[in-house]
C-alpha cells in the first residue's frame, strides 16, 4: 500500500472513531452534500477543518475552504462572541444546517479529534502558541503572517512541526501568485545576469494617539485577547477589529502584538519574495545596518520609517525601507514601490500585488523557462489549494515552515538593528547574533503567565 493510501486509511479510522466517541458532544445536522452527494466528496476523502481567528483575514481563510470540495468546515473559534456567531452563520449557511460549533478557547478546538487542520489568524502575538497547540496535537495547519514575535518563539514552532511531522503553511500567498513565481523564476536563471542588490518597499507605519481607559465589552474575553503580551487596559483602539472603512488595526502597530509594517501585514509578504527570488530560502543576511524613526508619544510603538541594507553572504544587498523613503533612494525606479525590485547587472524585473511584473528589457516577460533551468514551486491553483493538496500528499508546501522561519527572522533582525541604532552582525547556521549579548537578548520575548512556549 502506499504512502499516500496509508495517510488516508488512517485519517478515516481517526475521523470514524472520532465521530463516534464525541457523537454526543457535538451533535451534527448533517447535509446530503457532507455524504458524498450532488458531486461533492465524501467524508473519508475530505479534510475536516477548524478556524481559530475569525476576524477578516480569518473569515477570508474560511470562506476559500469553504469553496474547496475536499475540505470540510466544522468549528470556528474566536474570543470576540460577534465574530464567533457572524463565522458560525456563514459556514451554516454554506452547508445549510446548524453544525458548526464555536468555542472560546483554541485549545478545545484543537482538542477534537475528528478535526485534522486548522487555519490560524488571530492577532500576530497569538500565532505561535496557538501554532505550538496545534502541532503538538497532530494537526496539519495554514498560520497566518507574521510568525512570531520573537525569532525563539519561530525557532520553537519549527522543532514542533517538524518533530510531529503536520503540514504547515505560511500566509506569505504571493508565492502563489503567477507573476511572483515567475518574475522569480526570471532571476533565478540569470535573465537579469548577476543579481547584486533587491528593493524592498513597503507601506509606512502610523502613530495613534493615547487612548481613554474603557469598560471591557460583554462580548469580548480580553484577558483572552491580551493571552501572553503583557497587562494593559482596555481601549476600542488597542484591539479594534480591522474593518473596511479604516482598513487597517491599530493593534498591527503596537510592538506587544506585532512588528509592525517591518514584519507583519505587508513587510513579511515583500521580504518572502526577496528570499524566495535571491535563493536565500535556507538561510539570512550576514550583515544588518539601518535607520528607523519610532512614534515619540502615544498608543502605537512599532516604526513608522526605516531604511535597512542587509547584505547576504553571497554578496546580494537587500535594501528593504518604507515607500515614503523608497521614493527618495538613489537606485528607486520610479513607481516600483510597494513591491520588490531585483536588480542585475544586465536588467531589472519588478513585482507586486495586483498581477503586475515589469522588466528590463521589457522581452523578458516573454521568455520561456526551459525544461532544464530552474522551475520554483508555485502554488498552482491558489494557496490554500495548495495546503489542502499537500494535506492528503504529506509534500511540502510551497511555503513551508524552513523558509517561513527564515523569512520572519529577516523582518525580526531589521526591527532589531532599527532599534540598536547600529550595524549587526548574524550567524545564519548559528542563528544568533555574532558577539553581541545584547542583540541575543532581544531574540526571545517574555510572555504573561500561564503562557509559555
Amino acid at each position: 500500500m502506499s504512502k499516500s493510501n496509508n495517510i488516508n486509511r488512517r485519517r478515516f479510522l481517526k475521523k470514524a472513531s472520532g465521530a463516534i466517541a464525541g457523537a454526543a458532544a457535538f451533535p451534527y445536522v448533517v447535509s446530503s452534500s457532507s455524504l458524498g452527494k450532488a458531486g461533492s466528496v465524501a467524508p473519508s476523502n475530505r479534510v475536516v477543518m477548524g478556524c481559530i481567528g475569525m476576524g477578516s483575514q480569518g473569515t477570508r481563510n474560511m470562506q476559500a475552504f469553504l469553496e474547496q470540495k475536499d475540505a470540510a468546515v466544522v468549528a470556528v473559534c474566536d474570543v470576540r462572541e460577534s465574530q464567533r456567531k457572524k463565522a458560525k452563520n456563514i459556514v451554516d449557511q454554506h452547508y445549510g444546517s446548524n453544525s458548526c460549533a464555536t468555542y472560546n478557547d483554541f485549545r478545545e478546538l484543537i482538542a477534537r479529534k475528528d478535526i485534522d487542520a486548522v487555519s490560524i489568524a488571530t492577532p500576530d502575538h497569538w500565532h505561535v502558541l496557538c501554532a505550538l497547540e496545534a502541532a503538538r496535537n497532530g494537526k496539519d495547519m495554514y498560520l497566518e503572517k507574521a510568525m512570531g514575535l520573537s525569532v525563539a518563539a519561530d525557532k520553537a514552532l519549527r522543532d514542533e512541526v517538524n518533530r510531529n511531522g503536520v503540514v504547515f503553511q505560511f500566509g506569505t500567498q504571493q508565492r502563489s501568485e503567477r507573476n511572483f513565481g515567475f518574475g522569480c523564476e526570471l532571476v533565478r536563471n540569470g535573465r537579469i545576469g548577476r543579481l547584486h542588490t533587491v528593493m524592498v518597499g513597503t507601506p509606512p507605519g502610523r502613530g495613534v494617539p493615547n487612548q481613554p481607559t474603557e469598560p471591557v465589552p460583554d462580548e469580548l474575553d480580553y484577558d483572552m485577547w491580551l493571552g501572553p503580551a503583557r497587562w494593559a487596559p482596555y481601549s476600542y483602539q488597542r484591539c479594534r477589529p480591522f474593518d473596511e472603512h479604516f482598513s487597517w488595526s491599530v493593534w498591527y502597530h503596537i510592538s506587544d502584538y506585532c512588528l509592525g509594517p517591518v514584519g507583519g501585514y505587508w513587510g513579511v509578504h515583500h521580504v518572502d519574495i526577496c528570499q524566495w527570488g535571491s535563493g536565500r530560502d535556507h538561510t539570512c543576511p550576514i550583515e544588518i545596518e539601518g535607520r528607523g524613526l519610532f512614534p515619540r508619544d502615544g498608543l502605537t510603538d512599532t516604526a513608522t520609517n526605516w531604511q535597512v541594507e542587509l547584505l547576504y553572504s553571497n554578496g546580494v544587498k537587500m535594501i528593504y525601507l518604507d515607500n515614503d523613503s523608497f521614493t527618495k533612494h538613489r537606485l528607486a525606479l520610479p513607481g516600483h514601490n510597494q513591491g520588490v525590485t531585483f536588480l542585475g547587472t544586465e536588467g531589472w524585473v519588478f513585482v507586486k500585488r495586483g498581477g503586475v511584473l515589469e522588466t528590463e528589457p521589457k522581452s523578458l516577460v516573454r521568455s520561456v523557462i526551459g525544461p532544464d533551468e530552474i522551475h520554483l514551486a508555485v502554488g498552482t491553483g491558489g494557496h490554500h489549494r495548495n495546503f489542502l493538496d499537500c494535506v492528503t500528499t504529506r509534500r511540502k508546501t510551497v511555503c513551508p515552515i524552513e523558509s517561513s522561519v527564515r523569512t520572519d527572522t529577516v523582518c525580526h533582525l531589521t526591527d532589531i538593528a532599527i532599534r540598536l541604532k547600529r550595524k549587526l552582525f548574524w550567524d545564519p547556521e548559528a542563528e544568533e547574533f555574532i558577539n553581541d549579548p545584547e542583540a541575543n537578548r532581544m531574540l526571545t520575548r517574555p510572555m504573561r503567565s500561564p503562557w509559555h512556549l
